[in-house]
């Protein structure tokens, strides 16, 4: 594979109607974490998302069992050579893209997401939520909502120490916090749910 490659019986689906990024690391902070991310997934899967995610496990698994437990396609996004390395796709993956770099995989998951959807995690995960954060705040604002107890400690030092703060060029308004799976859907029902270009 070279560059792009597709695969899966929901690659066509995939290409319709609303998608979502999950970032969650592999070791989740604690079980209450890991139960929220499934039941992101679920809610995402049911207002009618497919899910883009790493593909491997932990938070991801998690996110990815929730989504497919509606019928929706989630789709693994992992780097040409490496997917040995990190091992296989976690069983709920229904198609894969295999990108060269990552950059290209970080474009992939943010060129036409409709919601960017953060957990905890470790270097992989905050290198992903940053990218989102910088993209959202000087390419699109494309929602992103910061999810559980150790996302949002995270964001309350990159506040609090001005790494991320709201300026007249660069809004904030993109940025929404969930504690609580009912906070997660309270936030989506809220957002604009046409997909990006029109529905």
């Amino acid at each position: 594979m070279n560059a792009l490659h597709l695969a899966g019986p929901a690659a066509v689906r995939a290409r319709e109607g609303l998608t979502a990024v999950f970032f969650g690391g592999v070791v989740p902070a604690s079980a209450e974490e890991e139960l929220l991310a499934e039941e992101i997934g679920r809610t995402l899967g049911g207002a009618g998302y497919q899910l883009l995610h790493g593909g491997y496990n932990g938070l991801m698994e998690a996110a990815a069992r929730g989504a497919a437990s509606q019928g929706t396609a989630v789709t693994a996004v992992t780097l040409i050579g490496k997917h040995d390395e990190w091992g296989a796709f976690n069983p709920h993956a229904t198609m894969s893209v295999h990108l060269p770099d990552l950059g290209a995989r970080l474009n992939h998951y943010l060129e036409s997401v409709d919601l960017v959807v953060a957990m905890g995690g470790g270097v992989g995960t905050l290198h992903e939520l940053t990218a989102a954060l910088y993209y959202a705040t000087t390419v699109r604002p494309v929602p992103v909502c910061l999810a559980g107890p150790a996302a949002l400690r995270l964001l309350a030092f990159l506040r609090g120490e001005k790494w991320l703060f709201e300026t007249p060029t660069r809004p904030l308004g993109f940025l929404h916090t969930a504690e609580t799976a009912q906070d997660f859907r309270a936030l989506l029902g809220a957002l604009d749910t046409s997909p990006i270009g029109g529905a």
